[in-house]
């Protein structure tokens, strides 16, 4: 792969604590993606807003000014784990759905393969910019649109499941399946929009949890506990 799509949630940046940044977390993801920018592939990134708010969190709110928190939140982890990344001695740029005063840039397809070609790690912020999209479908949308050569799908679990394990024990967990099966089947790798995006656009994606040690770098490399999802 030359060119990959990472989605991070923003629940498992925050570790244990459920909320905010677990910096040992966040340090170790910047070591992995290191390794591969190392490699001279080229990496973007979305990040979840989970981990201080999500568009349905809020039940009193109207739903677009609650998505809007969401976007919100989804700026914020970009800018705190891009100077992480810094730290590290990688180079960095955040391009945004929308204009974030001079905090961020506001995103195009020319300007990132600029900052691509300069050896940036890319955080793409802000989700869609409209409400009632998920940062899933984000994901696949920035995925298509700098053509990406895979999805790589950091979660708390690990892998797709036929049902869910933290209800069913006897859960079983599919090494290889289709989008279409995903779709079908209604299995939580992603929403539906993004999934069925994902099918339209022959995106392939590879879903693994990013607690396992080495899983990032492991999934570029197929050796990887996880799903590979096929096109």
């Amino acid at each position: 792969m030359k060119r990959v799509l990472l989605k991070l949630s923003g629940e498992a940046l925050a570790g244990e604590k459920k909320m905010g940044f677990d910096e040992p977390t966040v340090i170790e993801v910047a070591k992995q993606v290191k390794q591969l920018t190392d490699k001279q592939i080229q990496v973007g990134i979305v990040i979840g807003g989970g981990n201080f708010w999500r568009g349905r969190t809020s039940e009193t709110i109207d739903r677009t000014k609650a998505d809007q928190i969401g976007m919100l939140a989804t700026v914020m982890n970009c800018i705190y784990v891009s100077e992480i990344f810094r730290f590290l001695g990688m180079k960095t740029q955040v391009l945004s759905s929308f204009a974030c005063g001079t905090m961020t840039q506001v995103f195009s397809k020319d300007l990132a393969n600029q900052y691509f070609e300069e050896g940036r790690v890319l955080f793409f912020a802000g989700g869609t910019g409209h409400p009632y999209f998920s940062t899933d479908t984000a994901t696949v949308l920035r995925a298509v649109e700098i053509e990406a050569d895979a999805i790589l799908l950091a979660k708390a679990v690990d892998g797709i499941y036929d049902s869910d394990p933290k209800i069913n024990p006897a859960a079983k967990r599919y090494e290889r399946i289709s989008i279409e099966d995903v779709i079908a089947q209604k299995l939580a790798a992603m929403d539906l929009t993004a999934s069925i995006m994902c099918m339209e656009n022959k995106m392939p994606m590879y879903v693994f949890a990013l607690n396992e040690e080495d899983s990032i770098v492991k999934a570029i490399s197929g050796k990887f506990s996880g799903t590979v999802v096929t096109v």
